[in-house]
């Protein structure tokens, strides 16, 4: 593999599937809140009443329907999926999506549903998000899972915005045939039509203001998590050796796990082993 595997690896990441998107039966209702005018789709799922919820936020490009392996996974808790702005059904203003903006996109959403607290999940770019988020509001995070997400810049910053500055500039003519194809070439065959059209029904104008200001959110200054965090990693090659050494310097109250025989979208691979270890990791820690 290339860099086009090394990078987005660390910036919004791959995917795959060994069982694919179960299908659902029924998809939960949309709900809508509005951040800066702005509508934003959600799912709500759950128990309404409660003010606790698990969060889902998903990567660059893609939407809540990633994560329907999840929505009725965990009966016990409120489960709140959206669309990120400029994704999915959400609107899609011309505007700079960086990882403050969907943060509090975030936060417009538990508001609207009554949410005070939650467990926040990112996946691949959805982790900056959440870690912005809990640097804005620590006291609405009780926990953070990252998916295969990067908490810490592992590149030097001219080497990835050499990289990535001819495919942003040619976006359309780049990010299928000579990115998007690439970064899929690991995936397994029952997901790839998914996630591929899925992808690149972002507007352009969302995909490149969201991966230039995630490329520069990762050499931001950033202190330390310190709430209960679970990491949940696909195994590469191109993630260092002492990777989860590193991410404890960052959270010193990690539980880290490294998945085989997955790609990028581990989720949605391996649905049952990870839903299971974020079950495990909210009732050990007694978040919901």
């Amino acid at each position: 593999m290339t860099l086009t595997r090394i990078l987005p690896a660390l910036f919004l990441a791959v995917i795959a599937g060994a069982i694919g998107i179960s299908a659902q039966k029924t998809l939960p209702k949309a709900k809508w809140a509005e951040y800066q005018g702005n509508k934003i789709r959600y799912y709500d799922i759950g128990n309404a009443k409660s003010t606790n919820a698990l969060v889902l936020v998903h990567c660059w490009t893609c939407n809540l329907e990633f994560w329907r392996d999840q929505y009725n996974a965990f009966p016990e808790y409120r489960v709140i999926a959206m669309d990120l702005p400029g994704h999915g059904e959400s609107d899609k203003p011309k505007i700079d999506y960086s990882m403050e903006f969907f943060a509090r996109s975030v936060d417009a959403v538990m508001k609207k549903a009554g949410v005070k607290k939650a467990v926040l999940t990112g996946h691949s770019m959805g982790t900056p998000v959440v870690r912005r988020f809990y640097e804005l509001f620590p006291e609405k995070t009780l926990g953070v899972i990252i998916v295969d997400g990067e908490l810490i810049a592992f590149s030097p910053r001219d080497e990835v915005e050499k990289y990535f500055e001819p495919i942003l500039a040619d976006y359309k003519n780049s990010i299928g045939p000579k990115f998007l194809d690439q970064m899929l070439e690991p995936t397994h065959a029952n997901v790839k039509p998914f996630i591929r059209s899925s992808m690149l029904a972002t507007p352009d104008y969302v995909g490149i203001s969201a991966m230039r200001l995630m490329n520069a959110d990762a050499y931001a200054k950033h202190g330390k998590i310190n709430v209960p965090l679970l990491a949940v990693m696909a195994r590469s090659p191109y993630w260092p050796k002492d990777l989860e050494q590193q991410y404890r310097t960052v959270a010193p109250k990690m539980e880290f796990h490294m998945f085989d025989g997955v790609s990028h979208w581990l989720h949605m691979e391996k649905p049952k082993e990870f839903n299971a270890l974020v079950k495990a990791f909210i009732s050990k820690n007694r978040l919901l």
